[in-house]
């Protein structure tokens, strides 16, 4: 490219010295203006170039509720790891991607089928349809009688297909039961944090209940915040800091649990009020283990608050009543409904830690 340039201003320059533009003017003039066109011209040549070899940048979306992230250098769907790519799909994007996988196989030997007619026996000749329904039949193992492979060719193309088929029942059975047997968390968390008077102290709460029948046992719980502040030199800056709870860990958990932070000199949230959270945009991020004997395996599960959702004044309600029986009721669906802040007091189920522990 730059070669060529120089060729057309060289011969430009000829030109204009054959002109009629005075012999003092001529290379001046003609210089400047065809430098300043060619300058030009290779900029734009080299940022054409430059931009088509530019690859597609490869990226993904994190959602963390309400919150979300953008990673770069990565693609959303790696065909390097078909495992991991499986069991991430929702339920319909995996029955729609199995059901793409069986047809695709099936027009692919309906097709090695069909190019040699007379491979298989009684299908009507180059009838694409007979040639896929006796793939159907193959690739399932089920034999009606009516059609069969009829030639060495056919013979070798079915046989190639009917252990084709049994690896994708037996992958298939594989990735539905592992699907089915994930075991998922149930817990109930409440819609918005609350800030509210403990023992004299403003102390952020969090409540959150067992949404399975049964008991939940060595539940652990942590709360960290994510806050953008201005640094020295005026950039934004993100940082997360974990919020010290006053239980952290219960060993049983069987219905109802308040997660608390108290707002004091040590913590990141200290003098906060409603509008430094929102200028902070502060968002609180829970997340919630614990083994479900039922099943012998650990259940987790993360939610996040927005600093909107964050509410100061207010306390939540008592969902714990006496039955008529005398046994404790909790209505998990009362969970998160708040009353005003009017004075201290002690919050049901697992809070503080015990006098006397570490």
């Amino acid at each position: 490219m730059s070669s060529i340039l120089h060729a057309i201003l060289s011969y430009e320059l000829a030109s204009v010295r054959r002109s009629d533009v005075p012999t003092t003017e001529r290379p001046r003039q003609s210089a400047v203006d065809w430098l300043t066109r060619y300058t030009a011209a290779e900029n734009h040549w080299c940022g054409h170039m430059t931009n088509k070899r530019q690859p597609r940048e490869k990226a993904a979306r994190v959602r963390l509720g309400s919150y979300e992230i953008k990673k770069v250098g990565i693609s959303r769907f790696d065909a390097r790891d078909p495992y991991h790519l499986a069991i991430a799909l929702t339920w319909p994007g995996y029955l729609l991607a199995l059901l793409a996988l069986y047809l695709s196989a099936n027009l692919v030997f309906a097709v090695l089928f069909w190019l040699v007619p007379g491979s298989v026996a009684n299908a009507r000749p180059h009838s694409f349809g007979d040639a896929f329904f006796f793939s159907i039949e193959t690739i399932g193992t089920v034999g009606y009688g009516d059609m069969y492979p009829a030639t060495p060719y056919g013979r070798l193309i079915a046989s190639t297909e009917i252990v084709c088929g049994l690896a994708f029942v037996a992958i298939l059975t594989g990735l539905t039961f592992v699907r089915f047997s994930r075991p998922r968390a149930r817990f109930v968390f409440a819609a918005n944090p609350v800030v509210a008077m403990h023992d004299a102290k403003p102390t952020l709460m969090l409540q959150v209940g067992n949404g399975r029948p049964g008991v939940l046992m060595d539940a652990t719980a942590k709360l960290n915040v994510l806050l953008s502040e201005i640094a020295a030199d005026g950039r934004l800056v993100r940082r997360a800091q974990e919020l010290r709870l006053e239980r952290a860990h219960i060993p049983v958990f069987p219905g109802l649990w308040t997660l608390m932070h108290v707002l004091d000199e040590k913590s990141p949230l200290c003098g906060y009020d409603p509008v430094r959270v929102l200028q902070a945009e502060a968002r609180i991020f829970a997340t919630l283990e614990a083994r479900d004997p039922t099943l012998a395996a650990s259940v987790h599960d993360i939610r996040t608050y927005a600093p909107e959702d964050i509410r100061f004044g207010v306390r939540y309600r008592d969902p714990i009543a006496i039955g008529r029986d005398g046994l404790p009721v909790i209505d998990l669906r009362t969970i998160g409904i708040v009353e005003p802040d009017v004075g201290d007091r002690r919050e049901t189920g697992w809070t503080e830690r015990e006098e006397g522990w570490g």
